[in-house]
């Protein structure tokens, strides 16, 4: 099994629309009644609806993995991002870098390479 597909709620959804493809996912469904549906580089997606502001609070956080996060991180900082925290080396072996999309949902853009699957604690013969 495999994960390919997640979907966020929105509560500005051109607001929301502009934050990824501002991170670099490319939109390549845009549809009534307001969804949006984005593709990373690795063909992974990412969907939006807009629904109301109480039912856009699910505590699901997205992360985004990208090979130099002080570099693209500093790259959406310039580009007006703003962002809650990092990058900093986290004791779980990753360097993350974390924001909230306009709906108010956490983003971290990080680097694990190997240590995503293959951490030093990995439970062998898995």
């Amino acid at each position: 099994m495999d994960l390919n597909q997640i979907t966020l709620p929105c509560t500005d959804y051109d607001e929301s629309v502009a934050f990824y493809s501002g991170l670099g996912l490319t939109l390549i469904v845009d549809s009534p009644p307001r969804y949006a549906r984005f593709e990373t580089s690795s063909g992974t997606t990412l969907s939006i609806h807009e629904c109301s502001p109480a039912q856009a609070s699910s505590g699901t956080v997205v992360y985004f993995e990208v090979d130099d996060v002080d570099a693209r991180v500093a790259e959406l900082k310039n580009d007006g991002y703003i962002f809650d925290s990092g990058p900093v080396d986290e004791p779980w072996l990753w360097r993350e870098a974390r924001l909230r999309d306009p709906a108010g949902n956490p983003i971290c853009i990080f680097h694990a390479g190997d240590n995503r699957r293959n951490p030093p604690w990995r439970i062998k013969d898995k």
